[in-house]
């Protein structure tokens, strides 16, 4: 029988994974093989990887190892009829007639993709054969050694398969397997000058696999001839094009900090004393990594802006995460999409995972009328766990309109550090908003009367401030000449603000926040009812 040739592939994998962490992962496969686990599910977002380290494992227990794909059967029957290719029949047929004296791993790739379930969580008629068939291989070899390895880059697992298979995760490199892959790669051609520049090429090199990691610096070196300071954005800007092909995480470039942001003096000192709390002399210290915190208050108050702002000031990268595309139509499939991010997250970190209006995800966990199949309680209760016990630094920001049908458990001390109420703008800050509007549009302009443009828009929120700027421009361009103080004025008289059309509403929010005792962003006081306040300058899609 072919031995898989592995002496290239383990020379390969000690220059790409950690040795502590390699050894550890190889020793875990090892004792499973040892214990004679029958089916292990290996998930891994490099394939390639994933395979050298089972190479690895087999060297060490002295099998053999065999992969097995849809296009080309058996990786040792090479062009032969008997390849088994496109047929997964034939292919766990190969694995039923091998010796069971003889130690060996049978690798199947694509099986993940054969035998998925679908969107009702069953599997198909056509899909039946392969699962009982396995489920039947499984039972067999549990009693000898022989070990079936189904390779995927996702959990999608069949119900029927479940107490027969072990899950095995295969994570993105950490930092230090990035450094080793990095010198291995560039070696002397590496020009970064500074130790920080170093250290930011590596941080920026994290929730790539090592692929992409090669082929960006290879990119670099192929343009100028070196890795230096530039090399940074080219890496940042493949993670961004990683994080983009997820289709649930959006990777967002921070360009405001608070300084930017008038109002919001309570939120801005609460960032500021955590600013540095991230860092290394912060866990000497004895700190924990800082978790979470809830934005709630009334539409269009700045609130997915503060998300920006704080990640611009802790100087994080900042992800943003599409609650609505997590949840997917296979059952099972969003509770892996949930996991996926999770892990990229933690890939990634320090970072910030910013996830808007949370509300409208899971406004109806409390009723129990999801109507799901119970996929939301399922997505929640992982949201949950991680949010509690999670090592990694990655801070959560959420923002909610209406926070009143969160769940309490979401929103407990613990899982969060603080929830933050956003109130419409008191007068001084509709001055300071103003002024901030203004001045990007037009910075050379100094005869508004701020003071007035602010007594005159009582209840508005920063975003309808900022619309009727817009729309005060709108009617100077139209007549061919500067726009004016007056155009500004009309615009306000034409706009009925938010806060008087949706009164009760409004209102009930400030109720709530009194109730569960979140703190006033501002340290103002609002015209309209609480002592809690507001944000200045606005994310017009809040």
């Amino acid at each position: 029988m072919f031995l898989f040739p592995v002496a290239k592939r383990i020379l390969f994998l000690e220059t790409v994974f950690n040795y502590a962490r390699r050894n550890q992962m190889q020793e875990e496969i090892k004792l499973m093989l040892s214990a004679r686990f029958p089916l292990l599910w290996v998930v891994s977002p490099e394939e390639e990887t994933a395979e050298e380290l089972l190479c690895a494992a087999a060297s060490a227990k002295k099998a053999q190892i065999y992969f097995w794909d849809f296009a080309r059967g058996w990786s040792d029957s090479g062009g032969s009829s008997n390849a088994a290719k496109g047929n997964p029949m034939q292919g766990l047929e190969r694995v039923i007639k091998a010796s069971p004296e003889t130690a060996a791993i049978f690798v199947m790739k694509d099986f993940a993709t054969l035998i998925a379930p679908g969107t009702n969580g069953q599997i198909a008629s056509n899909q039946l054969p392969i699962v009982r068939e396995i489920k039947n291989l499984a039972r067999e070899i549990a009693r000898d050694r022989r070990t079936l390895v189904i390779l995927s880059d996702q959990l999608r697992l069949p119900i029927e398969l479940r107490e027969e298979t072990t899950v095995v995760d295969f994570s993105l490199p950490t930092i230090e397997e990035i450094s080793e892959l990095v010198d291995r790669l560039i070696g002397t051609k590496i020009k970064l000058g500074k130790s920080e520049t170093r250290e930011q090429l590596l941080k920026a090199c994290q929730g790539l696999t090592r692929c992409r990691i090669a082929r960006v610096l290879a990119k670099c070196l192929a343009k100028s001839g070196k890795v230096d300071e530039t090399s940074i954005d080219a890496v940042i800007e493949e993670k961004r094009q990683t994080i983009r092909e997820t289709g649930i995480l959006e990777f967002i470039p921070v360009q405001v900090g608070l300084e930017s942001v008038g109002g919001l003096e309570n939120l801005k000192a609460w960032v500021r004393v955590r600013e540095h709390s991230f860092s290394d002399k912060a866990r000497e210290y004895g700190l924990p990594n800082p978790k979470g915190l809830l934005l709630a208050g009334i539409q269009g108050t700045g609130k997915s802006l503060s998300a920006k702002t704080i990640a611009a000031e802790w100087k994080l990268p900042l992800l943003r995460l599409d609650v609505g595309r997590l949840f997917g139509g296979i059952v099972g499939e969003s509770e892996s999409r949930v996991r996926q991010v999770i892990k990229l997250a933690e890939a990634i970190a320090p970072v910030i995972l910013f996830i808007d209006e949370i509300d409208k995800a899971f406004a109806n966990i409390t009723s129990g009328g999801d109507g799901d199949s119970g996929t939301s309680q399922r997505v929640f209760g992982t949201l949950l766990t991680w949010m509690q016990e999670k090592t990694a630094p990655v801070f959560v920001v959420m923002t909610a309109n209406r926070p009143e049908v969160l769940p309490a458990e979401l929103i407990r001390k613990g899982r969060i550090d603080e929830i933050f109420w956003v109130d419409l703008p008191s007068q001084t800050e509709r001055e300071q908003i103003f002024q901030v509007h203004l001045k990007r549009v037009r910075s050379d302009r100094k005869n508004f009367d701020f003071k007035f443009l602010a007594s005159r828009s009582k209840d508005f929120s920063g975003a309808e401030i900022e619309q009727v700027i817009y729309e005060g421009m709108q009617q100077g361009f139209s007549r061919g000449e500067e726009f004016s103080q007056g155009d500004l004025l009309d615009s306000i008289a034409d706009c009925v603000p938010l806060a008087q059309i949706a009164q009760p509403q409004i209102e009930a929010l400030k109720g709530w926040a009194v109730r569960s005792g979140a703190k006033s962003a501002s340290s103002q006081y609002s015209e309209v009812h609480q002592p809690e306040l507001r944000m200045l300058e606005v994310d017009i899609e809040d």
